[in-house]
Protein backbone atom coordinates (compact mmCIF):
# COMPACT_ATOMS: atom_id res chain seq x y z
CA UNK A 1 0.00 0.00 0.00
CA UNK A 2 1.25 3.51 -0.74
CA UNK A 3 1.86 5.94 2.09
CA UNK A 4 -1.36 7.80 2.98
CA UNK A 5 -0.56 11.49 2.59
CA UNK A 6 -3.12 13.49 4.56
CA UNK A 7 -3.90 17.09 5.39
CA UNK A 8 -4.23 17.40 9.17
CA UNK A 9 -5.03 21.09 9.42
CA UNK A 10 -5.88 23.86 6.98
CA UNK A 11 -6.53 27.55 7.69
CA UNK A 12 -7.71 30.20 5.24
CA UNK A 13 -7.65 33.98 5.47
CA UNK A 14 -9.33 36.32 2.95
CA UNK A 15 -9.76 33.50 0.45
CA UNK A 16 -12.79 33.80 -1.88
CA UNK A 17 -15.86 34.00 0.39
CA UNK A 18 -13.94 33.03 3.54
CA UNK A 19 -12.83 35.85 5.82
CA UNK A 20 -11.34 33.17 8.07
CA UNK A 21 -11.82 29.42 8.22
CA UNK A 22 -10.07 26.48 9.87
CA UNK A 23 -10.40 22.71 9.74
CA UNK A 24 -8.67 20.14 11.91
CA UNK A 25 -8.67 16.74 10.23
CA UNK A 26 -7.53 13.18 10.67
CA UNK A 27 -6.40 10.99 7.79
CA UNK A 28 -9.93 10.01 6.74
CA UNK A 29 -11.68 11.41 3.67
CA UNK A 30 -13.40 14.78 3.99
CA UNK A 31 -17.00 15.37 2.85
CA UNK A 32 -18.26 18.93 2.50
CA UNK A 33 -22.00 19.43 2.00
CA UNK A 34 -24.08 22.57 1.61
CA UNK A 35 -26.09 24.66 -0.81
CA UNK A 36 -24.68 25.77 -4.13
CA UNK A 37 -22.60 28.92 -3.70
CA UNK A 38 -21.85 28.29 -0.03
CA UNK A 39 -18.09 27.89 -0.55
CA UNK A 40 -17.50 24.15 -0.92
CA UNK A 41 -15.56 24.44 -4.17
CA UNK A 42 -13.64 27.41 -2.78
CA UNK A 43 -12.25 25.16 -0.04
CA UNK A 44 -11.19 22.57 -2.63
CA UNK A 45 -9.54 25.37 -4.60
CA UNK A 46 -7.58 26.36 -1.50
CA UNK A 47 -6.29 22.77 -1.19
CA UNK A 48 -5.35 22.82 -4.88
CA UNK A 49 -3.05 25.78 -4.12
CA UNK A 50 -0.87 23.30 -2.23
CA UNK A 51 0.37 22.21 -5.67
CA UNK A 52 2.25 24.22 -8.33
CA UNK A 53 0.18 26.52 -10.53
CA UNK A 54 -2.91 28.63 -10.07
CA UNK A 55 -5.20 25.97 -8.66
CA UNK A 56 -8.17 24.11 -10.04
CA UNK A 57 -9.81 27.25 -11.47
CA UNK A 58 -6.56 28.65 -12.91
CA UNK A 59 -7.58 32.05 -11.55
CA UNK A 60 -5.22 35.04 -11.32
CA UNK A 61 -4.11 35.43 -7.72
CA UNK A 62 -5.76 38.83 -7.42
CA UNK A 63 -9.18 37.32 -8.19
CA UNK A 64 -8.89 34.84 -5.33
CA UNK A 65 -8.69 37.50 -2.61
CA UNK A 66 -11.93 38.12 -0.73
CA UNK A 67 -13.75 41.24 -1.88
CA UNK A 68 -12.98 44.27 0.23
CA UNK A 69 -9.58 42.95 1.36
CA UNK A 70 -6.59 45.14 0.54
CA UNK A 71 -3.94 42.58 1.47
CA UNK A 72 -3.66 39.19 -0.21
CA UNK A 73 -5.07 35.82 0.77
CA UNK A 74 -3.24 33.23 2.86
CA UNK A 75 -3.45 29.45 3.21
CA UNK A 76 -1.72 27.44 5.92
CA UNK A 77 -1.69 23.64 5.99
CA UNK A 78 -0.13 21.05 8.26
CA UNK A 79 0.39 17.82 6.36
CA UNK A 80 1.58 14.27 6.95
CA UNK A 81 3.46 14.39 3.69
CA UNK A 82 5.77 12.40 1.47
CA UNK A 83 8.78 13.44 3.57
CA UNK A 84 6.98 13.40 6.93
CA UNK A 85 5.28 16.20 8.82
CA UNK A 86 5.45 19.53 6.98
CA UNK A 87 3.94 22.99 7.40
CA UNK A 88 3.12 24.86 4.19
CA UNK A 89 2.12 28.49 4.00
CA UNK A 90 1.19 30.17 0.74
CA UNK A 91 -0.71 33.22 -0.38
CA UNK A 92 -0.58 36.37 -2.44
CA UNK A 93 0.67 39.88 -2.03
CA UNK A 94 -0.14 42.90 -4.20
CA UNK A 95 2.52 44.28 -6.53
CA UNK A 96 2.95 46.77 -9.35
CA UNK A 97 2.41 44.05 -11.96
CA UNK A 98 -0.51 42.41 -10.15
CA UNK A 99 -0.64 39.96 -7.28
CA UNK A 100 2.23 37.51 -6.88
CA UNK A 101 2.45 34.27 -4.95
CA UNK A 102 4.61 33.62 -1.92
CA UNK A 103 5.40 30.20 -0.50
CA UNK A 104 7.05 29.03 2.71
CA UNK A 105 7.76 25.42 3.62
CA UNK A 106 8.54 24.72 7.28
CA UNK A 107 9.04 28.45 7.74
CA UNK A 108 11.61 28.78 4.94
CA UNK A 109 11.01 30.70 1.72
CA UNK A 110 10.70 28.22 -1.15
CA UNK A 111 12.75 28.77 -4.30
CA UNK A 112 9.84 27.71 -6.49
CA UNK A 113 6.38 26.18 -6.24
CA UNK A 114 7.83 22.96 -7.66
CA UNK A 115 9.10 22.20 -4.13
CA UNK A 116 5.50 21.42 -3.17
CA UNK A 117 5.71 18.17 -5.14
CA UNK A 118 8.29 16.90 -2.65
CA UNK A 119 5.54 16.78 -0.03
CA UNK A 120 2.24 15.97 -1.75
CA UNK A 121 0.57 15.52 -5.12
CA UNK A 122 -2.91 16.95 -5.63
CA UNK A 123 -5.32 15.75 -8.36
CA UNK A 124 -8.83 17.01 -9.03
CA UNK A 125 -12.04 16.45 -10.90
CA UNK A 126 -14.56 19.29 -11.15
CA UNK A 127 -17.81 19.90 -13.07
CA UNK A 128 -15.91 22.41 -15.22
CA UNK A 129 -14.01 19.43 -16.68
CA UNK A 130 -17.20 17.74 -17.91
CA UNK A 131 -16.73 19.30 -21.35
CA UNK A 132 -13.15 18.08 -21.68
CA UNK A 133 -13.86 15.68 -24.55
CA UNK A 134 -15.90 18.14 -26.61
CA UNK A 135 -14.09 21.40 -25.77
CA UNK A 136 -11.00 22.97 -27.37
CA UNK A 137 -7.74 21.06 -27.75
CA UNK A 138 -6.02 23.48 -25.38
CA UNK A 139 -8.12 22.19 -22.48
CA UNK A 140 -7.06 18.61 -23.20
CA UNK A 141 -3.39 19.61 -23.50
CA UNK A 142 -3.54 21.31 -20.11
CA UNK A 143 -5.27 18.25 -18.67
CA UNK A 144 -2.57 15.96 -20.08
CA UNK A 145 0.20 18.23 -18.82
CA UNK A 146 -1.30 18.11 -15.32
CA UNK A 147 -1.17 14.31 -15.53
CA UNK A 148 2.50 14.45 -16.52
CA UNK A 149 3.35 17.08 -13.90
CA UNK A 150 2.06 14.86 -11.10
CA UNK A 151 4.85 12.33 -11.74
CA UNK A 152 7.42 14.58 -13.44
CA UNK A 153 7.63 17.93 -11.58
CA UNK A 154 10.11 19.32 -14.15
CA UNK A 155 7.47 19.14 -16.88
CA UNK A 156 5.87 22.42 -15.85
CA UNK A 157 9.16 24.28 -16.06
CA UNK A 158 9.86 22.80 -19.50
CA UNK A 159 6.44 23.89 -20.74
CA UNK A 160 6.79 27.47 -19.47
CA UNK A 161 10.33 27.75 -20.87
CA UNK A 162 9.11 26.47 -24.26
CA UNK A 163 6.30 29.06 -24.31
CA UNK A 164 8.78 31.81 -23.47
CA UNK A 165 11.16 30.77 -26.25
CA UNK A 166 8.31 30.46 -28.75
CA UNK A 167 7.08 33.96 -27.93
CA UNK A 168 10.58 35.29 -28.58
CA UNK A 169 10.68 33.54 -31.96
CA UNK A 170 7.22 34.81 -32.88
CA UNK A 171 8.23 38.36 -32.01
CA UNK A 172 11.37 38.19 -34.16
CA UNK A 173 9.43 36.77 -37.09
CA UNK A 174 6.65 39.36 -36.79
CA UNK A 175 9.25 42.14 -36.84
CA UNK A 176 10.93 40.65 -39.92
CA UNK A 177 14.22 40.10 -38.10
CA UNK A 178 15.37 36.95 -39.87
CA UNK A 179 18.85 36.81 -38.36
CA UNK A 180 19.81 33.11 -38.83
CA UNK A 181 22.10 32.89 -35.79
CA UNK A 182 19.58 34.48 -33.44
CA UNK A 183 16.65 32.44 -34.71
CA UNK A 184 18.66 29.21 -34.69
CA UNK A 185 19.61 29.76 -31.05
CA UNK A 186 15.99 30.29 -30.00
CA UNK A 187 14.81 27.36 -32.12
CA UNK A 188 17.40 25.07 -30.54
CA UNK A 189 15.87 25.89 -27.14
CA UNK A 190 12.39 25.17 -28.51
CA UNK A 191 13.56 21.89 -30.01
CA UNK A 192 15.13 20.53 -26.82
CA UNK A 193 12.21 21.58 -24.65
CA UNK A 194 9.50 20.66 -27.15
CA UNK A 195 10.75 17.14 -27.79
CA UNK A 196 11.21 16.55 -24.06
CA UNK A 197 7.60 17.67 -23.50
CA UNK A 198 6.26 15.45 -26.27
CA UNK A 199 8.17 12.39 -25.06
CA UNK A 200 7.01 12.94 -21.47
CA UNK A 201 3.40 13.09 -22.68
CA UNK A 202 3.84 9.95 -24.77
CA UNK A 203 5.43 8.12 -21.85
CA UNK A 204 2.58 9.12 -19.53
CA UNK A 205 -0.02 7.77 -21.97
CA UNK A 206 1.93 4.52 -22.22
CA UNK A 207 1.98 4.09 -18.45
CA UNK A 208 -1.73 4.90 -18.20
CA UNK A 209 -2.65 2.54 -21.02
CA UNK A 210 -0.83 -0.35 -19.36
CA UNK A 211 -2.44 0.35 -15.98
CA UNK A 212 -5.95 0.72 -17.43
CA UNK A 213 -5.61 -2.51 -19.38
CA UNK A 214 -4.44 -4.46 -16.34
CA UNK A 215 -7.29 -3.15 -14.13
CA UNK A 216 -10.27 -3.08 -16.49
CA UNK A 217 -11.86 -6.41 -15.48
CA UNK A 218 -15.19 -5.82 -13.69
CA UNK A 219 -14.42 -2.08 -13.38
CA UNK A 220 -17.51 -0.02 -12.49
CA UNK A 221 -16.42 2.76 -14.84
CA UNK A 222 -15.64 2.34 -18.56
CA UNK A 223 -12.03 2.14 -19.64
CA UNK A 224 -10.52 4.81 -21.85
CA UNK A 225 -8.13 4.35 -24.73
CA UNK A 226 -5.77 7.30 -25.14
CA UNK A 227 -3.75 8.61 -28.05
CA UNK A 228 -1.92 11.74 -29.15
CA UNK A 229 -2.52 13.53 -32.41
CA UNK A 230 -0.71 16.46 -33.95
CA UNK A 231 2.90 17.02 -32.98
CA UNK A 232 4.70 13.62 -32.80
CA UNK A 233 1.33 11.98 -32.32
CA UNK A 234 1.47 9.54 -35.18
CA UNK A 235 5.23 9.26 -35.66
CA UNK A 236 6.98 5.96 -35.14
CA UNK A 237 9.39 5.59 -32.26
CA UNK A 238 12.69 7.34 -32.99
CA UNK A 239 15.68 8.28 -30.83
CA UNK A 240 15.25 11.68 -29.19
CA UNK A 241 18.26 13.05 -31.09
CA UNK A 242 16.64 12.21 -34.43
CA UNK A 243 13.36 13.78 -33.35
CA UNK A 244 15.19 16.94 -32.34
CA UNK A 245 16.95 17.21 -35.70
CA UNK A 246 13.67 16.70 -37.55
CA UNK A 247 11.91 19.39 -35.52
CA UNK A 248 14.80 21.82 -35.91
CA UNK A 249 14.70 21.40 -39.69
CA UNK A 250 10.93 21.95 -39.78
CA UNK A 251 11.18 25.11 -37.68
CA UNK A 252 13.87 26.54 -39.95
CA UNK A 253 11.89 25.71 -43.10
CA UNK A 254 8.69 27.25 -41.72
CA UNK A 255 10.04 30.66 -40.69
CA UNK A 256 8.39 32.64 -43.48
CA UNK A 257 5.17 30.65 -43.24
CA UNK A 258 5.02 31.24 -39.47
CA UNK A 259 5.82 34.94 -39.98
CA UNK A 260 2.83 35.20 -42.30
CA UNK A 261 0.60 33.34 -39.86
CA UNK A 262 1.76 35.43 -36.91
CA UNK A 263 2.45 32.33 -34.81
CA UNK A 264 4.41 29.08 -34.73
CA UNK A 265 2.33 26.45 -36.47
CA UNK A 266 4.17 23.32 -35.35
CA UNK A 267 5.19 22.12 -31.92
CA UNK A 268 3.92 20.55 -28.69
CA UNK A 269 1.51 23.48 -28.31
CA UNK A 270 -0.44 22.05 -31.28
CA UNK A 271 -0.86 18.49 -29.97
CA UNK A 272 -4.20 17.07 -28.92
CA UNK A 273 -5.25 14.26 -26.59
CA UNK A 274 -7.68 11.76 -28.12
CA UNK A 275 -9.87 9.74 -25.76
CA UNK A 276 -11.97 6.74 -26.82
CA UNK A 277 -14.52 4.59 -25.00
CA UNK A 278 -12.45 1.40 -25.20
CA UNK A 279 -15.20 -1.22 -25.23
CA UNK A 280 -17.29 0.70 -27.77
CA UNK A 281 -14.33 1.92 -29.85
CA UNK A 282 -16.06 5.29 -29.90
CA UNK A 283 -14.61 8.78 -29.70
CA UNK A 284 -15.42 10.08 -26.21
CA UNK A 285 -16.78 13.27 -27.75
CA UNK A 286 -19.56 11.24 -29.38
CA UNK A 287 -20.54 9.39 -26.20
CA UNK A 288 -23.52 10.39 -24.08
CA UNK A 289 -23.06 12.91 -21.29
CA UNK A 290 -23.30 10.14 -18.70
CA UNK A 291 -20.72 8.00 -20.50
CA UNK A 292 -18.35 10.96 -20.75
CA UNK A 293 -18.62 11.59 -17.01
CA UNK A 294 -18.01 7.91 -16.24
CA UNK A 295 -15.00 7.83 -18.61
CA UNK A 296 -13.53 10.91 -16.95
CA UNK A 297 -13.98 9.46 -13.45
CA UNK A 298 -12.34 6.22 -14.52
CA UNK A 299 -9.45 8.13 -16.09
CA UNK A 300 -8.84 10.27 -13.00
CA UNK A 301 -8.91 7.21 -10.72
CA UNK A 302 -6.49 5.35 -13.01
CA UNK A 303 -4.14 8.31 -12.97
CA UNK A 304 -4.34 8.53 -9.17
CA UNK A 305 -3.40 4.86 -8.96
CA UNK A 306 -0.48 5.47 -11.32
CA UNK A 307 0.80 8.36 -9.18
CA UNK A 308 0.58 6.22 -6.06
CA UNK A 309 2.43 3.37 -7.78
CA UNK A 310 5.21 5.54 -9.24
CA UNK A 311 5.84 7.72 -6.19
CA UNK A 312 4.93 5.32 -3.38
CA UNK A 313 2.62 7.99 -1.97
CA UNK A 314 -1.11 8.26 -2.60
CA UNK A 315 -2.21 11.66 -3.97
CA UNK A 316 -4.74 13.99 -2.39
CA UNK A 317 -7.94 13.81 -4.48
CA UNK A 318 -10.35 16.74 -4.88
CA UNK A 319 -13.70 15.49 -6.20
CA UNK A 320 -16.18 18.33 -6.64
CA UNK A 321 -19.89 17.36 -6.88
CA UNK A 322 -18.66 13.85 -7.64
CA UNK A 323 -21.79 11.94 -6.59
CA UNK A 324 -24.45 14.18 -8.11
CA UNK A 325 -25.08 12.19 -11.31
CA UNK A 326 -24.26 8.66 -10.15
CA UNK A 327 -26.78 6.04 -9.08
CA UNK A 328 -26.50 4.45 -5.64
CA UNK A 329 -24.54 1.42 -6.83
CA UNK A 330 -21.99 3.45 -8.74
CA UNK A 331 -21.56 5.85 -5.83
CA UNK A 332 -20.75 2.95 -3.51
CA UNK A 333 -18.31 1.52 -6.09
CA UNK A 334 -16.65 4.91 -6.48
CA UNK A 335 -16.14 5.31 -2.74
CA UNK A 336 -14.63 1.82 -2.53
CA UNK A 337 -12.21 2.65 -5.37
CA UNK A 338 -11.23 5.94 -3.71
CA UNK A 339 -10.60 4.09 -0.45
CA UNK A 340 -8.52 1.42 -2.24
CA UNK A 341 -6.24 4.12 -3.65
CA UNK A 342 -4.93 4.62 -0.12
CA UNK A 343 -5.07 8.41 -0.03
CA UNK A 344 -7.21 11.17 1.40
CA UNK A 345 -10.03 12.57 -0.74
CA UNK A 346 -12.04 15.77 -0.37
CA UNK A 347 -15.55 15.42 -1.79
CA UNK A 348 -18.42 17.89 -2.09
CA UNK A 349 -22.16 17.63 -2.61
CA UNK A 350 -25.42 19.35 -1.80
CA UNK A 351 -26.89 16.42 0.17
CA UNK A 352 -25.09 14.40 2.84
CA UNK A 353 -27.23 11.35 2.02
CA UNK A 354 -25.28 10.99 -1.24
CA UNK A 355 -22.29 9.88 0.86
CA UNK A 356 -24.01 7.33 3.08
CA UNK A 357 -21.96 4.48 1.61
CA UNK A 358 -18.76 6.10 2.90
CA UNK A 359 -19.83 5.53 6.48
CA UNK A 360 -17.08 6.06 9.03
CA UNK A 361 -14.40 6.28 6.35
CA UNK A 362 -14.97 10.05 6.15
CA UNK A 363 -15.33 13.17 8.27
CA UNK A 364 -18.39 15.28 7.49
CA UNK A 365 -18.70 19.07 7.50
CA UNK A 366 -21.43 21.52 6.56
CA UNK A 367 -20.59 24.67 4.63
CA UNK A 368 -22.88 27.71 4.73
CA UNK A 369 -22.10 31.27 3.65
CA UNK A 370 -18.35 30.91 4.12
CA UNK A 371 -18.64 29.13 7.48
CA UNK A 372 -17.67 25.51 8.13
CA UNK A 373 -19.17 23.40 10.92
CA UNK A 374 -18.96 19.74 11.88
Amino acid sequence: MPHRVAIEEIRLTAFRNYAEAALTLDSRHVVLTGDNGSGKTNLLEAVSFLSPGRGLRRAPYGEVVKDGTEAGFSIFARIDGMEGEVAIGTGSEPGEDGATRRLRINGTQAKSADELTDHLRVLWLTPAMDGLFTGPAGDRRRFLDRLVLSVDPAHGRRASDFERAMRSRNRLLSEGRMDPAWLSGIERQMVELGIAMALARREMLGFLAHLIESNQADAPFPSARLALTGFLGGEAEKPAADLEEDYAARLMESRYRDAGAGRTLEGPHRADLLVFHASKEMDAGRCSTGEQKALLIGLILAHARLVATMTGHAPILLLDEIAAHLDEGRRAALFDLVEDLGGQAFMTGTDRSLFTALGERAQYFTVAAGKISA
